[in-house]
Order: structure tokens, then sequence, then C-alpha cells
């Protein structure tokens, strides 16, 4: 980082009151070293970090940005009801029409609870499993991520043993380790969480395959448990309805969040008729989980769901997007794996087990005006124009050409190797 640059001044500051310099996801820890921490600002498809350089942002905020930072629709909404109340001794009725237009757009939805994170909608759903059920057993797929509460982080520090108690894991698509682990359940089984792709960091991205989600749905059915479908990263971006309805498939339970307000606090759990009892005799709660005004964010980013061709055109740019990669990494003559939706897409490249060629990459992008990550999904947004997919397959392509000139004499990725060994 440039000595004296904005961006390091904010790091020093950072070091000496957050621990660690940042936490969680934002953290820049495992990324390339040149990669910002900083940013001082975001407008439709685009950010400028602490340092003032302009970037097409393929991130998207990590999945908030459906729409465009700043929409003036979606923001004017907000604004408006935050003029006349927000956090307030009881809710706006403006609780009641989201649930209402939730339950209206998602086929499995009978009731919305609304809450903060996608953690916060993913642990309800945990809660409300068991209290059906009165069970304690969940099974999990192998390495997806499901939030941050000391039942599903991925690291253990401050976890005890009794956070992780009563799970089971699978694999992703394998019917016959499913079955395997509900056999194990016994009739313990409160719940089968699944995500709506296989969208683990650091491994190529897997659609969910029909007789995986069938026989989830058929063995939930069978004894008695619910199915939990955790849309909070992909929710809005694969289809309008839950995404496991491209499969035909219905969950009892599905958890929303990042993009549901383009940007604004709120997610949601959805349930079926058949929790609706548990789900009102558990407690969750919070301070903030009742505020108007990303309610009102919501109502307006929903008519824009519902409204345009949002979806189809963020379909057709990651499909440009796509080919245009392609044509350009193997003109380059690199093996570059793309993988997922086209709107979420994840890169990584053949022969990269520490992914120095894949931090090579992003490093070359990034200085040459877009923001792309070496081992997480990024997403499309619906401000993103032809245009802005052309100044990135330009990008790409002097940067396919820069890492194939200096391939031999790449470093070990020291961030990864310990990760990935």
């Amino acid at each position: 980082m440039r000595e004296g640059s904005q961006e390091k001044q904010w790091r020093d500051r950072a070091a000496a009151v957050i621990p660690g310099g940042m936490y969680g996801h934002q953290s820049t820890r495992l990324l390339p070293e040149d990669y910002p921490q900083f940013f001082s600002r975001a407008k439709g498809a685009r950010l400028w970090d602490a340092d003032g350089r302009e970037l097409i942002d393929l991130m998207c905020a990590y999945g908030p940005n459906l729409m465009g930072y700043g929409d003036a629709a979606i923001d004017g909404a907000f604004m408006a009801q935050l003029a006349v109340g927000d956090t307030m001794t009881g809710p706006s009725p403006l609780i009641v029409e989201l649930a209402e237009r939730l339950v209206g757009l998602v086929t499995h939805a009978d009731w919305a609870l609304f809450c903060k994170n996608g953690g916060d909608a993913t642990q309800m759903a945990l809660m409300i499993a068991r209290a059906h059920t009165r069970r304690s057993t969940v099974i999990f797929a192998k390495g997806a991520y499901h939030g941050a509460h000391p039942w599903c982080p991925t690291r253990s520090a401050g976890v005890t043993p009794g956070d992780k108690a009563h799970q089971i894991f699978c694999d992703y698509n394998d019917v016959a380790s499913l079955e395997a682990a509900v056999a194990k359940a016994g009739d313990d089984l409160a719940a089968i969480f699944a995500t709506p792709l296989k969208h683990d960091a650091f491994v190529d991205q897997a659609s969910a395959e029909l007789n995986y989600a069938r026989r989830a749905r058929e063995l939930c059915d069978a004894t008695g448990a619910l199915l939990v479908v955790d849309d909070v990263r992909a929710g809005l971006r694969i289809a309008r309805d839950c995404s496991w309805s491209k499969l035909g498939v219905q969950p009892d339970l599905s958890s929303w969040g990042k993009c549901l307000a383009n940007g604004h606090p709120i997610s949601a759990l959805l349930g079926s008729d058949k929790a609706r009892r548990a789900a009102s005799a558990i407690y969750a709660t919070g301070s903030f989980w009742f505020q108007a005004a990303p309610m009102a964010a919501a109502l307006e980013t929903l008519n824009r769901v519902t409204g345009t061709d949002y979806l189809e055109h963020m379909e057709r740019l990651g499909l440009a997007l796509r080919t245009g990669l392609a044509t350009r990494a193997s003109a380059a003559g690199l093996g570059f794996r793309q993988t997922g939706p086209v709107t979420m897409p994840l890169f990584l490249f053949e022969d990269d087990p520490d992914l120095r060629l894949g931090f090579a990459w992003c490093s070359q992008m990034l200085a040459r005006g877009v923001y792309t990550h070496p081992w997480h999904n990024m997403f499309l947004c619906a401000a993103m124009t032809p245009d802005d997919i052309e100044m990135t397959l330009d990008a790409a392509e002097d940067s396919f050409t820069a890492i194939k000139t200096g391939r031999r004499v790449l470093e070990p990725n020291a961030k990864m190797s310990f990760l990935l060994a």
C-alpha cells in the first residue's frame, strides 16, 4: 500500500482501534496486498476507493447491491419513510404490506418474519424447525455457509462443542450421502438445510440437481422434518420466487437477505402454514428489526423486481461476460473456469492450487479499474450496462496477457497456502 495514501492512513488508524484492523467478510487480509480496504462512495455499478480510484464493482457489496448503488427511487422511499418514522415503539403498517408482498411473490410462503441479517433469518429457521418438531438434529451440506452465529461459523475460535451439537453433514448433490445422514439422525431429525446452489468459497460452484432437491423434500415429508432453503445469497438473483422453485421443489422455510432492500438493512424468513404455530412460539427479536425505512426500501425494490426485466437484463450481461471471458482466456492459453449462475459468477484458474494465478489476475484487473474476487462468487447488478461488460472484458484480456507473461515468476501465495493445504 502506497505510503502516505489515504488508504494507508485509514488502515493505520483502524489497526489501533479495530481488532485485526477489520473483521468478518469485510477484512481484506485474505485478498491481494494491493486491494483497498476502505471506500469513499458508490453509485450504480461503481465504487470509489479511499484514494479516489474508480472501479467497476463485480462484488456488489457481497450481494446487497441488486438495482445499483444509490438508486434514486429506492433510496427516495427510504428517506421519505425516515422523515416520518423509522425506529418507533411499534412497527409501521409497512411491515404488513411487506409481508403481504412477499407472501404473494414466493410460492411456498404463507407468512413472513423480518430481521436484519441473513444469519438472523437462518437462526430463526433453526429455532422454528426445532420448535415445530421438538427434535434437535439438523443436516447441513459440507462447506455451506449459513451465517456467523456460534452454530454455523467456519472458524473454531470462541465456539464450543455444545454450539455445534446435533449437527450431521452430507455432501451436496449426493443423494446417498443425504440419505445416510437422515438415517443417522433417526427419529431426532428437525430439519434439512439446503442452499439453492453450492456456492462455497475456494471451490467451483454447482447447481442443485433435481434428484437431490426432490429427495430432500421427500425425506422431510417422510420424517416430519422441515426443509429449509437458505436463499440469503441467491434470492432474487436466480428467480423472482424462491430459487428452488426453478426445480419445482418448495421448502417449508426460506431465509432471505442481502439484496431484499437494495443495500438497506433488512432480511426475512418466509414460511408455510405448516410452521406457523412454531414461528409464533419462538422468541426472536431485535431493537432494529422493525425499522420502517428499510421496509419502504424493500417495497420499492420489489416494485422493480415485479415490474421490470432486471433479472433478464442481468442474465444477458452475465452471459456476455462469461462468453467473452472464455474466449479471451482461451486465446491467452489459460485454463479459466467460470461456474455458478451467470448473475453470480465465480472465477478460478486451472493448475492454481494456492490461487497465485487468481490473485495475480485480480490484481491486474484492479489496476485496470475492475474489482473482482479471487475465491468468492461475485454478483452482477441491474445498473450494469453493456459498456461496463466491454470495459471488463478489455481489462480481462490485458490481465490474462500480463499473468501469462509473468506466470513463471509468480511467488507462492502465502495468504492462501495455509488455508488450502
